[in-house]
């Protein structure tokens, strides 16, 4: 990386990574609508929602409904709320729709659900699995990668199959569960078996005031001290590290006090994202996520509260199996790992767990949620250190997607300290951007030989000509 780090004033590491194919869909403003009733004569009528809007009413109505709650998502092509209610009081239904709400009866009710997802992890924990609840289809999704076969996969069937087909389904996807650990671009540790590479996600304020940040749990259980250049002097220090079990966040905290650690998310080409609060997911609502391997790229939530089995990277024939995380369709790969996953109106909402897949296939990727972390951690999302964010200004939203023929510049770190955000930039080098020609080889690799022809080798990862992730000997892999 390539900040420019002024000692005891500004610190930092920039948010995120580098901008990435996926790039389009950020930059275009959503609709501005109200979420009132203008009218104030058709209250019952479903109102116009953006999707932080979706979130808020969707946990009111969760409150309101009470077990007739059966669960929630945002219609992006409508903008409404759909909630799903079984058996529930005429009343209470008709104070949901009034809120504003499309209101849906169902047969499976929460309870039962949760019911069916206990059943799969008490005889379906098998490594390369995974299951969420799906509200739009009311039913479990069971997902299995594709080293699930043989005995396993027909213990995962008939598993599936004991629940009903109006509960559970089963699908398969290509590639294998994985975390995203051994590649990524801002922050670096060096461990007795070779380099651990990861992303940061978000700034933080630790619960004592000093600046902090949060990144994948899984990160902070293989090193514990961090640097924002490879083979440099550490800058941080891990204080608190959960994976596997309820969760994968770390609270790394900066062991300069007076570091300034800027609530923003680099976005390239001099662009950033001011995040200005943490939100809960939504099943249907579009976000974003920043990784260096593969850079800004978006897509949809489609489960909550997951349960993943990753093969466990310690014992050969054991599990890490974590819970409680978010489940979507954005792809990822090897170095993306607890980089941030947000929304276009700068709220905070994940940090990069594993998945499958890649960014020229795709594949299922989860995340771990940014209100359980700061929960879990006692910490607060905003500017950390003592003299605050000291950042330019926010990305605005509405400006120009991304330019193929642009250059992405030096985006290792961003050099954002301090930088003024350019409205009217474009969001970064599309050219090579996630080329599985530098990326796919070597992903997921454990060996720790720190090969270069491993996930993110400079002569492709990010930018072919090298200037987006502009990082000497990056490409190096995980061993733990």
């Amino acid at each position: 990386m390539s900040h420019k780090r002024i000692p005891k004033r500004k610190a930092a590491i920039a948010v995120g990574g580098v901008a990435a194919l996926g790039a389009a869909a950020f930059l275009i403003p959503m609709a501005n609508a109200s979420q009132d009733d203008a009218s104030g004569t058709t209250a019952a009528a479903p109102k116009t929602l953006k999707a932080t809007g979706a979130s808020d009413l969707a946990a009111q109505l969760q409150q309101l409904l009470g077990q007739a709650f059966a669960g929630s998502y945002y219609d992006s092509g409508k903008q409404q709320l759909v909630v799903n209610v079984v058996n529930g009081d005429n009343n209470v239904i008709v104070q949901a729709k009034k809120a504003g709400a499309v209101v849906r009866q169902v047969a499976n009710s929460s309870k039962a659900l949760k019911t069916a997802a206990r059943t799969l992890k008490a005889k379906a924990t098998i490594p390369g699995t995974a299951w969420a609840v799906d509200p739009k289809t009311n039913k479990v999704v069971v997902t299995a990668d594709s080293t699930v076969t043989g005995a396993k996969w027909d213990k995962l069937q008939s598993t599936v199959q004991s629940l009903g087909s109006n509960m559970a389904t089963l699908k398969k996807t290509s590639g294998s569960f994985k975390t995203f650990v051994s590649g990524g671009d801002a922050i670096f540790s060096q461990v007795q078996n070779g380099d651990v590479r990861c992303s940061l996600g978000f700034n933080v304020t630790a619960s004592d005031g000093s600046p902090a940040f949060l990144t994948a749990g899984h990160c902070g259980v293989a090193a514990k001290d961090w640097s924002d250049t490879q083979g440099g002097q550490p800058i941080a220090t891990v204080d608190q590290a959960q994976f596997p079990g309820n969760g994968d966040f770390s609270l790394v905290k900066y062991n300069d006090a007076t570091t300034q650690a800027p609530s923003e998310v680099n976005v390239g080409n001099g662009q950033t994202v001011a995040i200005k609060q943490a939100e809960d997911a939504t099943v249907g609502t579009t976000v974003f996520r920043m990784g260096s391997t593969t850079g800004l790229h978006d897509g949809q939530v489609t489960g909550l509260d997951a349960t993943v089995n990753f093969q466990s990277e310690t014992d050969p024939n054991g599990v890490d199996t974590v819970n409680g995380l978010i489940q979507t369709n954005v792809c990822a790969e090897a170095g993306d790992s607890g980089g941030s996953l947000f929304t276009q109106d700068g709220g905070a909402v994940g940090l990069t767990s594993g998945g499958s897949g890649d960014c020229t296939a795709g594949g299922e990727t989860f995340f771990q949620p940014v209100t359980t972390a700061l929960q879990a951690t006692g910490a607060t999302l905003g500017d950390g250190g003592a003299a605050g964010a000291g950042a330019g200004a926010s990305a605005d939203p509405s400006a120009t997607a991304a330019d193929p023929s642009a250059s992405a510049g030096d985006q290792a770190g961003g050099n954002q300290i301090g930088g003024t955000a350019d409205p009217s930039a474009t969001a970064g080098d599309q050219s090579g951007a996630g080329d599985a020609s530098g990326t796919g080889t070597g992903t997921g690799d454990q060996s720790g030989t720190g090969a270069q022809s491993g996930s993110n080798a400079q002569s492709g990862a990010n930018d072919q000509s090298g200037a987006a992730a502009n990082e000497s000997g990056s490409g190096t892999h995980q061993s733990r």
